[in-house]
């Protein structure tokens, strides 16, 4: 008797655990589903890895997207900061026209939004909608024009540094060299609210994160950020600076890289953005290229190594994130592909209704669901970008 007893116990939890992910898997397939930043088409240029199939190995393709329901992801054309003044530039343009070829081969699968009405349009065709972002203000060469050409060829976000200084803004990764941001500073972010591009606050120092919200004048995103109470990185967020945020209208997007999720890994992602934020090759063109092939290679963030962070620590950051800035405020910025170490339970883009089911367990409702997993960051995208 005891022994059928236990049985049907564990068959009525099994029932209600396929309940839960059957739920999560619907609400998943309804929400817009953005992903404020992946590194894919990093992958696109050096390796030519074909998206419109589902790949063996990385976090991202077409079809992991739309199984896991992120159909809004902001793909970031990111250039590393030893690509100086034009150099930069070129490497910017070089990963736009990878993008482009992505967009041509598959117009069935996936198109370029250029504001939140074109998100929308797009998801409900059930297509992926492309966003655009460049992740490093070094990008614009010092050069306001360069920042409207952007725009003018569809990016419209711009993380204002990346693992160092730029000539005009403070890194939170690096000593500190402007006291935050520069007079230019201000005028990159003042030019940024004018044209409709999400000033992104992901990888500034805190100094930085302050001046930008004392000159924008529209919200702002830290589009792959998390809480630094649970993990002390620099990378992440403060209660206050998340308060701030949440004052501004803005949005955090909870990036999943093991060592912003828990204090056992940060001190080895730190060392790792050290190392390759240390790089300054004396090369150009062809030479410089090759030498930034070679290190995506040696990274190589397409096999996520072992690590103790987990699902939980994600639900733990989200959580966390809501309860101090409030449900508008949270999103989804997973860092997929460009990240070491990804969580056990939450490895590519096809496991997040995982997440949505652990976010149910814990009494998310359904709407709070649909917030944190495209709405929030989408409201910021309308106010900035337009409708």
């Amino acid at each position: 008797m005891k022994r059928t007893l236990y049985t049907l116990i564990l068959a009525t939890l099994a029932l209600g655990a396929d309940d839960t992910m059957e739920r999560a898997r619907r609400i998943q397939a309804e929400v817009i589903g953005i992903d404020s930043h992946i590194d894919t088409m990093q992958r696109v240029l050096m390796e030519h890895v074909d998206l419109g199939r589902r790949l063996p190995d990385g976090a991202v393709d077409l079809p992991r997207l739309r199984e896991g329901g992120m159909h809004a992801p902001f793909f970031a054309l990111w250039v590393p900061t030893f690509y100086k003044g034009s150099e930069a530039v070129r490497r910017t343009l070089d990963l736009r026209d990878a993008m482009q070829n992505v967009l041509d081969r598959y117009p069935d699968q996936v198109e370029l939004a250029l504001t939140a009405a074109d998100v929308e349009r797009i998801v409900h065709a059930h297509k992926i909608a492309a966003i655009l972002t460049i992740e490093g203000g070094h990008q614009i060469a010092d050069d306001l024009a360069v920042l409207r050409m952007y725009q003018r060829i569809g990016i419209r976000s711009m993380t204002l540094t990346h693992f160092r200084n730029n000539d005009w803004a403070d890194s939170s990764t690096d000593k500190p060299q402007h006291n935050g941001l520069t007079e230019f500073g201000k005028q990159v972010v003042r030019e940024m609210n004018r044209i409709g591009m999400i000033v992104d606050i992901s990888h500034v120092s805190d100094k930085t994160f302050y001046d930008a919200l004392a000159v924008t004048t529209k919200p702002v995103i830290a589009s792959h950020s998390s809480c630094r109470a649970l993990s002390s990185l620099p990378r992440n967020m403060t209660d206050d600076m998340l308060r701030a945020l949440a004052n501004n209208g803005g949005v955090v997007g909870i990036n999943f890289g093991s060592g912003f999720l828990s204090q056992k890994e940060a001190d080895k992602t730190l060392h790792d953005i050290n190392r390759i934020g240390g790089s300054e090759p004396n090369l150009t063109g062809k030479e410089l290229d090759d030498y930034t092939t070679k290190m995506h290679f040696h990274d190589d963030w397409a096999h996520p190594k072992p690590t103790t962070a987990a699902l939980e620590d994600a639900v733990a950051h989200i959580d966390h994130a809501v309860k101090i800035a409030g449900i508008d405020h949270v999103g989804i910025g997973t860092d997929f592909d460009g990240i070491a170490e990804v969580p056990h339970g939450l490895e590519d883009e096809s496991k997040m209704p995982a997440l949505t089911a652990a976010l149910l367990k814990k009494g998310y409702t359904e709407a709070d669901i649909k917030k944190i997993m495209g709405e929030n960051t989408l409201r910021v995208m309308r106010e900035v970008v337009g409708k």
